[in-house]
């Protein structure tokens, strides 16, 4: 492999080309015409534009992207996270014109982006999976039956979906009709798909991941777990690893589990096996992100693994490591988003007047932006991921806490307010956290 274009912008596209220079690899840009001033234009080898700002006109466009890979003369293409990271069908298409995909075969993709038979994948693997319906639910009678044989609560979700879109949990039978009704609507909208189906709703369970590498012949690896538990409306604030609620035993056998999974689909690269853990330390496969994840960062730094790295080597046909991979100290990801949490995270695109980002020792930082970047409004409003690492929870905590105050982000509201009360509140220092922590105890209740 000589040349990887990233099909990806902001940080993540930062982290790829970072990776390829590490390990001699020409790396290629692509970018809208809203990104002309990105960082990753100006660091990567070549750039190319690939049209107008809306991810619509560009991000989204796979002819584009393998048009600029086939006039750079770029052999792989890496997709990052999001846009068309796990679009089965532009993997299909890299591969139709000999260009290596960086992540999972096409039918790897299409079979876990699929919520549905996702599941049955996991089960026929040995995995544990939330009581549900045998796939999508076909019409209302069939869910309303099946809801009351389950119990309830219960919970509607759409069956391509993801990042909380086309989900509704239902607590009692009158409310079963309206609520099946709307994750219909709301999972066509997203996803251009209405298909849904139905799962026992694990009262205030933990988000728990299991990171991944799988070679691609049948065989992977876990690199421990994180804790994804902080979220607002199914949206990840904060992560850390090891998680709290995780002992050698429990690790070992989710480990085990997530590897089970990876393996039954020849998975090849880095990817994530989600699941929920309830009171009873019982845990339930949810889904299953066939990419390196935003919250990567904090695997690596428990680990001392280069995850990013360790996806290109795969792709060119590398071994995984022989041995197992060891959890040293505690790692804490804060996730740094354009938004106002004053009025309801509302996204806050604009120019950034003054930017000084912290260090120090055990303080990471990986951000796209800098001082007089003006952040566009077209995409996802994550700016920066700041991530501790210390011995101890509490050691990584407390340096999360020095590393906001030195965070200088002017111009522009920002979540790093919102950090600093979560790291002093009494529940999450003690780590008594669930998914839904944030709306039940941070903020103002409807």
């Amino acid at each position: 492999m000589k040349k990887v274009l990233i099909a990806n912008r902001g940080e993540i596209a930062l982290r790829v080309i970072r990776a390829c220079k590490e390990l001699g690899i020409k790396s290629v840009a692509v970018y809208s015409k809203a990104d002309v001033d990105a960082l990753h234009v100006y660091y990567a080898d070549e750039a190319v534009c690939i049209g107008l700002a809306p991810s619509s006109e560009s991000y989204l466009k796979p002819d584009r992207i393998i048009a600029a890979a086939e006039v750079t003369d770029s052999d792989a293409i890496h997709p990052g996270y999001g846009f068309l990271a796990e679009n089965a069908v532009f993997s299909a298409i890299c591969a139709d014109h000999g260009i290596k995909f960086i992540g999972p075969s096409p039918e790897t993709i299409a079979v876990m982006g699929d919520k549905s038979r996702a599941k049955d994948q996991m089960k026929s693997a040995g995995v544990p999976v939330v009581p549900g319906s045998d796939g999508v639910v076909p019409t209302l009678d069939h869910g309303r039956a099946l809801a009351k044989s389950m119990g309830y609560p219960v919970m509607i979700k759409a069956s391509a979906g993801g990042g909380g879109r086309g989900m509704r949990a239902v607590m009692d039978a009158d409310d079963f009709e309206r609520q099946f009704h709307a994750a219909q609507a709301e999972a066509a909208g997203a996803f251009g798909n209405p298909d849904v189906y139905l799962e026992k709703l694990i009262q205030k369970p933990r988000h728990i991941e299991i990171q991944v590498m799988g070679d691609g012949r049948g065989t992977a690896l876990h690199y421990g777990e994180r804790e994804c538990s902080v979220q607002r409306r199914h949206q990840k604030l904060l992560e850390e690893a090891p998680s709290v609620a995780v002992d050698s035993d429990l690790r070992a056998l989710m480990g085990a589990a997530a590897v089970a999974g990876a393996e039954s689909v020849n998975y090849e690269g880095a990817g994530t096996v989600e699941f929920l853990l309830d009171a009873d330390q019982n845990f339930y496969f949810m889904e299953m992100n066939t990419r390196i994840q935003v919250e990567h960062p904090v695997t690596e730094e428990v680990t001392g693994q280069d995850l990013v790295e360790q996806q290109i080597l795969v792709a060119m046909g590398e071994q995984l490591p022989n041995e197992g991979v060891k959890m040293d100290g505690h790692a804490i990801e804060c996730r740094i988003n354009a938004e106002d949490p004053a009025k309801n995270f509302r996204p806050a695109p604009g120019k950034i007047n003054e930017f000084h980002q912290p260090g120090g020792p055990g303080v990471r930082v990986d951000t796209h932006v800098y001082n007089g970047y003006t952040i566009p409004p077209h995409y996802d409003s994550m700016i920066a991921k700041l991530i501790t690492h210390g011995p101890t929870r509490e050691r990584a905590i407390r340096r999360m806490l020095r590393a906001l105050d030195e965070f200088v982000l002017e111009g522009i509201p920002t979540t790093i307010p919102f950090h600093k009360e979560l790291l002093q509140h009494p529940a999450f220092i003690s780590g008594e956290i669930d998914t839904h922590f944030v709306e039940r105890q941070m903020l103002p209740q409807d």
